[in-house]
């Protein structure tokens, strides 16, 4: 073999190896997130100087991070500087209050301490005898700084479990039932585990009283801090946009998020002006992969919304229709649909999203598992239709919703209506989907009044 030869395979094997990288590549991008995505890109960019990566992000920011670690921070405090998208954080919230209702003294520095370890949720996450060890305070300083912390807004702050957290809210409101705070007092175990009838012996009331009590503390909230926080919170773009245009369902693609790959055109003239072979050949493959990024970034994005297209068009009553009912569908139907592979369509939903005008939901969750529906003799038929586990759900819901709350329905009488609407479910099947619901059982269902 001569030099030419040789030259000239080993040229095509190193073409046939860079074109299989960019192919893998392509399939990478396409099964990338957003986040991924700009990453990867910005990666490339640090290669390829004839790249810029531009990122168009929304323009609210709501994230917040608490930077007080020590009560040496207060002194200097400004709630003004802690407001994130004009909504107040709940430890911005809390030390704004103690400063203009406490005086500046040790036992205002121990409730600032102590405000320093409130989670999002306003619950405290350290014990009274770690603070006494961290603080070197008196415990009896810092049941008074704890009480103090309590009193602030909202009810429940400071709370040290889910039993104080209720009690403090129930201790400042003058509507709730006389014995609300004295049951979660000292029966709070008999009363999370819905023993109403011995509650009612032990405090020599009506049943139906009892069940006031459950009826009133369903009104209070077991996380009084959650309305406030902005802690870190994880923002879903969208990749895709649902309108209904003309009563026809369009989806198009959602720029927020999406790079940008913006092109050196002045430094790519000045390097072809470059009397060098060596400097001519790097920024001719340069170019020759900024231009396979533009066309792989085209090529995904036309994928997804062909992708996303096809579940809208398969899901249409979901969007149209009030209930969201589900159709079966399955990754292999819409590959069939599109003539692409199932992989392909696994990737162009995997963790892709899109927003509608009633919220932002994954791609992949509109691909549901069937269940036979019985024909009126019982026995399943060719021409059976399929009802999916999510519209399986739905009706279990409704059912519940409906159902006698003095004689609440069990599972197995869920399980044999069901069966006479046609739809094929097991008491255990019934079960499961009533605890995927977060359903309780007939039993915690049950009132008394």
């Amino acid at each position: 073999m001569n030099f030419e030869q040789h030259y000239t395979q080993q040229q095509k094997q190193v073409q046939k190896l860079a074109m299989t990288q960019q192919l893998q590549q392509s399939i990478q991008m396409l099964n990338m997130n957003q986040e991924d995505l700009v990453l990867f890109l910005k990666q490339k960019a640090l290669g390829n100087p004839l790249i810029e990566i531009k990122v168009k992000h929304p323009t609210a920011d709501n994230s917040f991070k608490n930077s007080y670690s020590s009560s040496s921070a207060y002194a200097s405090y400004n709630p003004i500087d802690h407001l994130a998208g004009g909504q107040m954080s709940l430890f911005s919230y809390v030390i704004e209050q103690i400063h203009l209702t406490m005086r500046d003294t040790y036992l205002r520095e121990l409730v600032l301490w102590l405000a320093n370890h409130l989670d999002k949720n306003g619950y405290m996450t350290i014990s009274l005898e770690e603070a006494k060890q961290q603080t070197e305070a008196e415990e009896i300083q810092l049941i008074d700084a704890l009480t103090l912390l309590q009193q602030l807004e909202p009810a429940g702050v400071g709370a040290r479990n889910l039993q104080e957290c209720l009690m403090l809210q129930t201790e400042r409101d003058d509507e709730a039932p006389n014995l609300a705070y004295l049951i979660l007092e000292e029966s709070f175990d008999l009363f999370s585990s819905r023993k109403w009838e011995p509650l009612a012996k032990k405090y020599g009331i009506p049943v139906s009283a009892v069940q006031e009590v459950a009826d009133y503390v369903q009104t209070l909230t077991a996380h009084p801090g959650a309305v406030y926080s902005t802690e870190d919170e994880h923002f879903v773009r969208p990749d895709l946009i649902v309108t209904l245009v003309n009563d026809e369902l369009v989806v198009k693609s959602a720029k927020t998020g999406l790079p940008v790959i913006k092109f050196q055109t002045d430094y790519y003239q000045d390097m072809l002006s470059v009397e060098d072979k060596d400097v001519k050949k790097f920024i001719q493959e340069k170019y020759a992969e900024y231009d396979w990024i533009q066309q792989s970034l085209q090529q995904r994005e036309e994928t997804i919304i062909r992708v996303g297209t096809a579940i809208v068009d398969q899901q249409k009553e979901f969007f149209l229709q009030d209930s969201r009912p589900l159709t079966p569908m399955t990754l292999k139907e819409i590959a069939q649909l599109l003539d692409i592979h199932e992989s392909t369509v696994s990737r162009s939903v995997n963790d892709k999203f899109i927003q509608t005008d009633f919220g932002t939901y994954e791609l992949k969750s509109f691909f549901t598992t069937g269940l036979k529906r019985l024909s009126d003799n019982d026995s399943i038929q060719a021409n059976s239709q399929d009802v999916s586990s999510d519209g399986v759900k739905h009706r279990i819901k409704d059912l519940i919703a409906e159902e006698n709350k003095l004689k609440p329905l069990s599972d197995q009488k869920i399980a044999t209506l069901l069966e006479d609407e046609g739809i094929q479910i097991s008491r255990r099947t019934v079960t499961k989907y009533r605890e995927a619901l977060s359903i309780p059982s007939s039993t915690n269902r049950k009132r008394y009044a």
